[in-house]
């Protein structure tokens, strides 16, 4: 319940956006729909539809689910729109419908903005709850845009002192005017190597480059999706292992268990069918069969991350596990994927935290920060 007004605490739900990322931000709001405690929630469920418009979506887990390959829900952008608004005591929802004037949905206590992508994960809705002085749920805005560009996120890390792959970054405007020059860069770099959008997730517009011959449909492909680009060099032999981390009540930074994740079939990389369609395409360890010293290492290269970069709230850790025992960071997420299938969850789960007490602890820790600089 709220302490100031005995009435339950309310919860918006916000989900879809307008990145590639809006189905599996769906999917991701049906979990934590179906997973959140009523009794202490009041629950406000808002869909982004990719054009952008905010609606007041069904609070209805099923509809957001992968129901077969192809099928994959979306917000539903005919709903009653519906805007957030600054009121005196903070923020509160605003529901507009044909021909009826507008009504209000009440204050809002807490957001749990479950959006993956650019216009989400990357710092600008992270803004606009700033604005609006309403606690919200993960990291704050310059923490999620240096994790959502990947090469920006690797100066951070670097410049910490943790370990990245080496790797070049192209933009629309360089593959225009010189793609000799850039096919000269990256090939510096050595085959193979990997091409994805810096701002990308769920390994959407990713491809693997193996020879000079396929540089440029990989550059065509990422930039279909991102006018920036990272080229990176291709961590052959190398073992997918993942951390999740948690921020705690009194500002410390706890670490789960590491996994792994074993790609199975045809699939060369952890592609989006593998990732979402796991049962069919991958296997997971959780925890990961590692010597315990890189377990450990893993752990505490992980909470460094998190901290570099500024994090709170939540976020994974991907690292490679090279063949010469060391570990290298791949990246970092600020919204993870968050179902129960979902490897953070899954970590978390194996660690002693299961996914109805992560979504709650999340929501408390928001609760417990202060909106504005700090």
């Amino acid at each position: 319940m709220s302490a100031s007004t005995g009435r339950r605490i309310r919860v918006a739900v916000v989900f879809g956006g307008r990145s590639t990322e809006h189905a599996i931000s769906c999917v991701t709001a049906g979990s934590v729909l179906q997973a959140i405690d009523r009794e202490k929630y009041d629950v406000v469920p808002i869909g982004i539809a990719p054009d952008g418009r905010w609606v007041l979506e069904a609070d209805d887990p099923t509809r957001h689910r992968i129901t077969g390959p192809g099928q994959l829900p979306a917000v539903d952008a005919d709903r009653a729109p519906v805007t957030l608004t600054r009121t005196a005591g903070g923020a509160g929802l605003m529901v507009s419908e044909p021909s009826a004037p507008p009504r209000e949905l009440g204050d809002v206590d807490v957001v749990f903005p479950l959006l993956h992508g650019p216009w989400g994960e990357d710092g600008t809705i992270q803004g606009l709850f700033e604005m609006s002085d309403v606690r919200y749920v993960g990291s704050g805005v310059l923490a999620s845009a240096v994790s959502m560009d990947k090469a920006f996120m690797k100066i951070v890390l670097a410049a910490a002192g943790l370990p990245v792959m080496p790797s070049h970054t192209v933009t629309a405007r360089e593959w225009t005017a010189d793609p000799a020059a850039v096919r000269a860069k990256v090939a510096g770099l050595g085959y193979p190597l990997f091409v994805k959008p810096a701002r990308g997730g769920s390994s959407i517009g990713i491809a693997k480059a193996h020879t000079p011959a396929e540089i440029d449909d990989a550059i065509e492909l990422a930039l279909a999706h991102d006018p920036k680009v990272l080229v990176e060099v291709s961590a052959e032999g190398a073992r997918e292992v993942e951390c999740g981390v948690l921020e705690s009540l009194d500002g410390g930074v706890e670490t789960s268990v590491p996994a792994e994740i074993r790609i199975t079939g045809d699939h060369e990389f952890y592609d989006f069918e593998a990732k979402y369609l796991p049962e069919e395409h991958t296997e997971l360890d959780v925890p990961a069969k590692l010597p315990d010293d890189v377990a450990e290492e893993l752990r505490e290269l992980s909470a460094r991350a998190f901290i570099a970069v500024g994090c709170e709230g939540l976020a994974r850790v991907d690292f490679f596990y090279m063949p010469d025992g060391s570990l290298v960071v791949n990246e970092l997420n600020t919204m993870p994927g968050f179902t129960p299938l979902s490897m953070f969850p899954q970590m978390w789960a194996a660690t002693g935290l299961e996914y109805a007490d992560l979504v709650d602890r999340l929501l408390s820790l928001a609760l417990h920060r202060d909106t504005g600089l700090r």
